[in-house]
């Protein structure tokens, strides 16, 4: 193995649309055995620059050089008898079907006499297959009952299976713990040892450095820069994606921090959680961090009546209350934004306006129709603080990119003139541009006088917006840290039950 040979090189690749460039002259030169980071915000053009590497798009120009050949896909068919495999952020699978035929749909082996599906080879070579994977589950397994992590592992399997030679992962760990993310890592290298390319996408920097080679940067549907990632930074990458540093990122504005406005005493259920309590503050920012299964989630869930909870005690502005359920909350002045924004957060299939106006259907409504001149005016208001971009205010939301479905449920529940605002993981699979711009929303609304709970596994943005920091382990709440003395070491020992 060479490191120095080009496996891929796209040179001059432009990708055009009616009234719109999604790639611009773009190269891109990826070796053999190494992991390269594909870096740019949303929009910059990661996703086409794949869908043309795995043939659902034909370039309008340029070239493409795989192993040595110049090659023309006209389907992912073909992209992957040559070698190339994506597994995207959501791994596509069919989960009444076993891991098996997974591993193997739209290439079953057969036997030669009979042309019957080879389900004996098919069961064998997937067990040898989850094994290199370090994957113990029997091939039968159905998919649907696999967790993300495994489902990834599996896809990385089905690659493996069709001769990778270069291998697309987008976002891979968005939905994984730190443990899993390592296990993934893992055989990363492993795969990098043994001569296969990575596509690296990710927005996570800390990943970036730890597992990437090198790097090469869009920015509006061009190259901005490439190079070896041992030889930058962070702050060179971000300005690089955004033209903007790395500490605009997190413009955190002073504000004058009041009375408690929501108190949660002895919050317990079953094994999710157990004695937690806390309180925010209006005009407050409080964070709350801790790894996967912590329960941070789960405590804001049963607060707001979505789950059981077995016994606890909730104030409001002094008043204790038992919430039935969210709708009681949002009466009371709490507006709650939930981490999965296309499944919870959302209705795809409707309009932005649609969706921002939902929560106020009914005072929106007279004589059982909406009134379209207020919908209208409020959409407006709303679509344009959160500076939503979009062709028009009647676009399906399933047709915006993540960074802009993210900004269409903020604006929803803004409209609502919340008091107290949950954010679930506010800043999850988006891009650097629209992480500072939902960062300086939290900040503008705190000044007002709103008191905020961001629920973040992100420790740089624990650190940076919140003025306190509440870290949960197992179920329990380990420490509480004003923003003065929380340091990314205690953040962390905190979080892992490590004793200072």
């Amino acid at each position: 193995m060479r490191l120095e040979t080009n496996l891929l090189a796209m040179r001059g690749v432009s990708m055009y649309f009616p009234g719109i460039k999604a790639l611009d002259d773009v190269d891109l030169f990826v070796r053999e055995g190494e992991v390269h980071a594909l870096i740019g915000e949303n929009g910059a053009g990661k996703s086409t620059l794949v869908k043309v590497l795995t043939g659902i798009y034909r370039p309008t120009a340029g070239t493409i050089t795989f192993r040595g050949r110049e090659m023309h896909f006209s389907d992912t068919t073909e992209a992957q008898r040559a070698g190339i495999v994506a597994i995207h952020q959501e791994p596509v699978i069919f989960p009444q079907l076993s891991v098996a035929e997974n591993v193997f749909t739209g290439h079953m082996p057969r036997r030669n006499s009979t042309h019957l599906v080879d389900w004996r080879t098919i069961r064998n070579k997937t067990r040898e297959l989850l094994s290199k994977v370090e994957l113990d589950i029997d091939p039968e397994t159905l998919m649907g009952s696999l967790s993300v992590a495994q489902r990834h592992m599996v896809g990385i399997a089905r690659a493996l299976s069709m001769n990778a030679k270069l291998l697309i992962m987008d976002e891979p760990t968005s939905a994984l713990s730190i443990r899993e993310t390592e296990d993934l890592f893992k055989i990363v290298r492993q795969l990098k040892a043994e001569g296969t390319a990575i596509l690296f996408i990710s927005h996570k920097f800390e990943e970036l450095f730890a597992i990437s080679d090198r790097y090469t940067v869009l920015r509006d549907g061009k190259n901005v820069g490439a190079g070896v990632m041992s030889d930058t930074d962070t702050d060179a990458l971000v300005r690089l994606m955004a033209g903007r540093s790395f500490s605009q990122l997190f413009p955190k504005r002073a504000a004058e921090i009041g009375e408690s406005v929501l108190a949660v005493q002895g919050f317990s259920s079953g094994s999710l959680f157990k004695d937690v309590s806390f309180d925010v503050k209006r005009g407050e920012i409080l964070g709350f961090f801790g790894l996967v299964g912590a329960g941070r989630s789960e405590v804001m869930r049963a607060m707001l009546g979505l789950d059981p909870l077995d016994r606890g005690e909730v104030r409001v502005h002094g008043s204790t209350i038992r919430f039935r359920n969210p709708h009681q909350a949002l009466r009371m002045g709490i507006a709650y934004v939930p981490e999965d924004r296309q499944t919870q957060g959302l209705i795809l299939q409707m309009s932005v306006s649609h969706n921002i106006c939902l929560p106020q259907t009914a005072s929106l409504a007279k004589a059982g129709f909406i009134a379209k001149k207020k919908e209208a005016q409020l959409t407006q208001e709303y679509g344009s603080r959160m500076e939503i971009r979009a062709a028009g205010w009647d676009v399906e939301v399933l047709n915006l990119s993540g960074g802009n479905q993210q900004k269409v449920v903020l604006a929803k529940w803004l409209a609502t003139k919340p008091r107290i605002l949950i954010l679930d993981e506010p800043t999850k699979g988006i891009d650097v541009g629209t992480k500072s711009a939902v960062h300086q929303f939290m900040s503008s609304l705190a000044a007002e006088g709103i008191a905020i709970i961001m629920i973040s596994s992100e420790l740089p943005e624990v650190l940076g917006m919140s003025d306190r920091i509440v870290v949960m382990h197992e179920g329990t709440i380990s420490a509480v840290l004003d923003r003065a003395e929380a340091t990314e070491e205690k953040v962390l020992r905190a979080a892992t039950g490590v004793s200072a």
